[in-house]
C-alpha cells in the first residue's frame, strides 16, 4: 500500500534508501554554554537512521547567529568533533544524514549576544518573544547588516561548512525557512534595503546565493540543498508576493543545480502554523528540476499520493518521528500511525525524557 515511500531516490551524489525523510526538529539537547553535541543527541540520530535521509535540527554558523538554549553549534573544532559521534552513528545504522545550517538573524535576543543588537537584512524587530535560560524575553530591534556584515557571515557559513564535512555529514542543507536570516533577506516586509541586497526580487535572492555559492564551494552542488518556507507569515516574516520572491529563489536554485529542495508548507488548517496564503509548490515544481521534498502535516497516505501525483519526491516528516524513531518500519507494517504520542513539553527538556525513550515496535512487542 505504502510501496512508493520504499523507493530509493538520488539527490545529486546523496543515496536515499527510501522517501521518508526526517525533518529538520530543534530539540535543545546539546551542551551548554558552548552548544557542544553529545552522545545522547548520536542516540537519538542513530535510532532514527532508517529514515530515507536524517535533516539535523538546525545547527549554528555563529555564535552571532545562535539565539536558542542548548542547540548545537558547527562554528568550532570542538563541535564538529562533537558532531561525529552522531554521523558516526547513523552510518553504522546505514543512514544518512544532513546538517542544517541557521542563522537566526533579527531572533536572536540580545542576551546570547552580550547585550548587543542581533543582526538582520535590515533594521526591524520580530514579534514576540525568545527563549532564554532566564525565560521567555521579548525581541528587541535587529541592527542593519552592512555590506562587511555580509562578507563576514557568508564566510562564517563556508567555514560551517568545512567543518560539517570533517565532522562526517553527508552533505549540507541552508536553512533558508521560517523567518530566520535568509528569509529575511528574502522576503518584503523584513528587506527594507535599497542597496545591491534589496529592492528586487532578484536582488532580495543575492544574500541567498552567495551564501550557497560558499557552500557550494566547499561541498560541491550535488551535496548542498535548502529549505525555504514560500507561503504565509511565520514568525513575523512576509511577503507581498510570495510567486514574485519564490519563484525568483527558486531560478537561483535551479541554475546553480542544488541537490534537494525542501518546502514547509503549512495549510490553513495546519497544526503547526496555519495559512491561506496558496501553496506554492506548483509553481516551484515547474522552474526547479531536482527533487522536491514536501513537509507539514502528512501522514502516509497523503504523502504516497503527492509523490505518485508528482507533486514532489518525497517527504519530510516532523513531529511523528519525534515518538516513533522507527517511523519507516511502523509505515511498513501497516502499524497504527503514529501510535506513539510525543508530549510538547518534553521537545526542549534537557535529558533523554521525550527524546530517546520512546519505543520501537520490537521494543513493543518484547514487552
Amino acid at each position: 500500500m505504502h510501496d512508493t515511500l520504499f523507493e530509493p531516490l538520488k539527490l545529486g551524489a546523496i543515496e536515499a534508501k527510501n522517501r521518508i525523510f526526517m525533518a529538520p526538529l530543534t530539540r535543545g539537547r546539546a551542551a551548554d554554554p558552548v552548544f557542544v553535541p553529545n552522545e545522547m543527541m548520536a542516540t537519538y540520530y542513530r535510532q532514527r537512521a532508517s529514515a530515507g535521509l536524517i535533516l539535523t535540527e538546525a545547527t549554528g554558523i555563529s555564535i552571532e547567529g545562535l539565539g536558542w538554549p542548548s542547540a548545537p553549534g558547527i562554528w568550532s573544532e570542538e563541535q564538529a568533533e562533537g558532531w561525529k559521534a552522531s554521523t558516526a552513528a547513523v552510518h553504522a545504522e546505514g543512514g544518512t544524514i544532513v546538517l542544517q545550517l541557521w542563522h537566526m538573524g533579527r531572533l536572536v535576543h540580545p542576551y546570547f549576544l552580550g547585550g548587543q543588537p542581533p543582526v538582520s537584512a535590515s533594521g526591524t524587530t520580530a514579534p514576540g518573544h525568545g527563549h532564554t535560560p532566564e525565560g521567555r524575553k521579548d525581541y528587541e530591534p535587529a541592527r542593519a547588516m552592512t555590506q562587511d556584515d555580509i562578507k563576514r557571515t557568508i564566510d562564517d557559513y563556508r567555514n560551517a561548512a568545512v567543518n560539517a564535512k570533517a565532522a562526517g555529514f553527508d552533505g549540507v542543507q541552508l536553512h533558508g525557512a521560517n523567518g530566520y536570516l535568509v528569509d529575511q533577506f528574502l522576503r518584503d516586509s523584513t528587506n527594507l534595503r535599497d542597496d545591491d541586497y534589496g529592492g528586487s526580487a532578484e536582488n532580495r535572492t543575492r544574500f541567498m546565493r552567495e551564501v550557497l555559492e560558499a557552500l557550494i564551494d566547499v561541498w560541491g552542488a550535488d551535496r548542498v540543498g535548502i529549505r525555504l518556507s514560500p507561503n504565509g507569515e511565520t514568525q513575523g516574516c512576509d511577503d507581498s508576493d510570495p510567486a514574485g520572491t519564490f519563484g525568483a529563489a527558486t531560478k537561483v536554485i535551479e541554475e546553480l543545480g542544488l541537490a534537494f529542495l525542501e518546502l514547509r508548507e503549512p495549510g490553513p488548517e495546519g497544526t503547526f502554523g496555519q495559512t491561506d496564503v496558496p501553496k506554492q509548490s506548483p509553481m516551484i515544481r515547474e522552474i526547479y528540476s531536482g527533487p522536491l521534498i514536501l513537509n507539514s502535516d502528512y501522514d502516509a497516505q497523503s504523502a504516497v499520493n503527492d509523490i505518485e501525483a508528482g507533486l514532489c519526491d518525497a517527504v519530510s516528516f516532523g513531529r511523528p518521528f519525534i515518538s516513533n524513531p522507527d517511523l519507516p518500519a511502523r509505515i511498513r507494517q501497516g502499524a497504527e500511525w503514529a501510535p506513539n504520542r510525543d508530549v510538547p513539553k518534553s521537545w526542549y527538556f534537557p535529558g533523554p525524557a521525550g527524546y530517546t525513550d520512546y519505543p520501537t515496535l520490537e521494543e513493543e512487542a518484547a514487552s
